[in-house]
């Protein structure tokens, strides 16, 4: 279990993971869980966990996985399935360590994928919905372009220096995700076939001025689900939603939220 706000490490995947834990714990309250992008940690979440925390009342954690923050290094280079081993072999481990009861997942870009790799290919009545931002199904060439020119800013420009201050093995961090994106055996990498197995509700939120991911993700997901999809397209916004538009993604995910309470609290009278 956690203390609110205060930093932890909890053994996963046969590594040391960094993970930090806000508002009730998974015994007092549902909890979401969250998963960051491909250069994100549980620290570059800012103050969202808290703000998600606050106005849900759901306890919030948030974790970095191995190469990311103050986690350990992950092994290069990283293989094209890794976000489907993520969800398969670590993200459980880490729902024990934490003792997870019931929730939702919140996943950014790699994140969100994960979190639909997870829903979609584990068996899990505890997860009741999947809030995915910026989430990526397939390779489009847009994205891959951009990739390719955050190698550049990586090697030619601050961009280390700013990414180390939140991740202790930086160039882990950096080329363990941009390796394995612009391996050219990367553009074939799908994981579409996932969604048809999502059994539960879906908010999708995306900037209209994503620079990793077109609306196409989106497009994906709202024609192969089988469950209720929510889309929320921002305006003025990029690849992270809870950066250019935290109010209105913070709204969002607590009306989410909101609504599952309802249905979860309704089916609990009809029985």
């Amino acid at each position: 279990m956690w203390t609110s706000g205060e930093g932890m490490m909890m053994r996963a995947g046969g590594r040391w993971l960094e993970g930090k834990g806000f508002g009730p714990t998974p015994d007092k309250a549902p909890t979401i869980v969250m998963l960051h992008e491909g250069l994100g940690s549980a620290e570059l979440w800012r103050d969202f966990p808290q703000k998600l925390a606050d106005a849900t009342g759901y306890g919030v954690f948030a974790y970095s996985r191995f190469g990311y923050g103050g986690s350990d290094p992950a092994p290069l280079p990283r293989p094209i399935d890794y976000m489907s081993r993520e969800a398969t072999e670590v993200l459980p481990e880490v729902l024990g360590a934490i003792g997870f009861r019931k929730g939702i997942f919140v996943g950014h870009s790699d994140g969100a994928s994960i979190a639909a790799i997870y829903a979609g290919t584990v068996q899990d009545h505890r997860v009741r919905g999947l809030v995915l931002m910026a989430p990526h199904f397939f390779t489009e060439p847009m994205g891959l372009k951009s990739i390719a020119a955050a190698k550049l800013a990586y090697e030619n420009s601050d961009l280390r220096q700013r990414l180390a201050r939140y991740h202790v093995h930086v160039d882990n961090a950096f080329y363990g995700w941009n390796g394995a994106w612009l391996d050219p055996e990367f553009e074939k990498w799908n994981i579409e076939e996932v969604i048809a197995y999502l059994r539960v509700p879906v908010l999708a939120i995306q900037g209209v001025d994503d620079q990793y991911g077109t609306r196409a993700q989106i497009a994906a997901l709202e024609e192969q689900s089988y469950n209720p999809v929510d889309v929320l397209m921002l305006e003025e916004c990029r690849h992270s939603p809870f950066i250019d538009q935290p109010q209105k993604t913070l709204d969002a995910i607590s009306d989410f939220v909101a609504r599952l309470d309802a249905i979860e609290a309704a089916e609990a009278e009809a029985a």
